[in-house]
Order: structure tokens, then sequence, then C-alpha cells
């Protein structure tokens, strides 16, 4: 891949442009990294009061009962958004841990291996998040740990 950087002071606002052969899965990783870099902040519900977020507060995004939740270290929140939206959204700073459970890379203190091949996450607030083996490869290459990295 070719990286070109052209300083232009006429511009009102910074641009991008993807010039690709064609369009796959390492193009596709580019555009969600881009999107998700513009976003800091996120929307967070408590009944009727709707709280302004920093993504980097946020530990783990969860879905339960058709619900999405973000936790933070003293509250949880709902969120009107489907955990496909924000993995997406979120792609450069959460990884999928399991079927419903995605968390923030910024937050894990420690990875526990299991004896019977069980992992678990102890994230920065002492809540423990288990990693299901279908996810746990990946989890791995976005911490750049293992032989994958």
């Amino acid at each position: 891949m070719k990286i070109h950087l052209t300083i232009n002071s006429a511009l009102e606002e910074n641009e991008i442009h993807i010039h690709a052969k064609e369009y796959n899965e390492q193009i596709e990783r580019l555009m969600k990294q881009l999107q998700a870099s513009q976003t800091t902040m996120i929307d967070g519900y408590i009944q009727q009061e709707i709280h302004m977020l920093k993504i980097s507060d946020i530990f783990s995004i969860y879905a339960e009962d058709a619900k999405v939740f973000l936790q933070t270290e003293e509250q949880e929140f709902e969120s009107k958004r489907k955990l496909y939206e924000l993995e997406a959204q979120f792609a450069k700073d959460f990884a999928r841990v399991s079927k419903s459970t995605l968390v923030n890379i910024h937050k894990i203190a420690s990875i526990q291996m299991g004896k019977l091949g069980t992992t678990e996450l102890m994230l920065e607030n002492d809540v423990t998040v288990h990693v299901s083996r279908k996810y746990l490869k990946e989890l791995k290459r976005h911490l750049g740990i293992g032989r994958d990295s």
C-alpha cells in the first residue's frame, strides 16, 4: 500500500481520498478506522436522562434482553444503537470477546488463561469478562499478542 500526503493551505477542512484497485477487507478496515477516529462521545441513557459519555470512559458494551448497555466505572447506561453498529463504529478501541460483549482494549488490566481453555479478562474497574474461544484469536490480534500478531 502506498501512502501520499499533500499539504494544501487553501483547503477549508481535511480531506481523505482512497484510491483502490478493488474494495476488499483491508480497505473496509481502513475506512472503519478513519470513521471511528472521528467519534469521541456517545449518548447513553438512564431512564429519561441523556448523558454524553467519552468513549475512553467506557469499559465494556454488552447486550442483554434485546437492550445494549454501556458500562463505565460508576454506572451502566442504555444505548439506542445495536451492538454490531457500535462494534463497527469503535473498531479501533473495542474488541468483541463474546457474542454479546465488546471490551475497551485500553481498559484491560490482565488476561487470565484457565486450565480448561477458558479465558477471562480483568478490566481496570475489577470487572471480569469471559472471552469466548471463538473470539480469542481476534482479540489477541487486536492486542498485538501471540503468534498471529
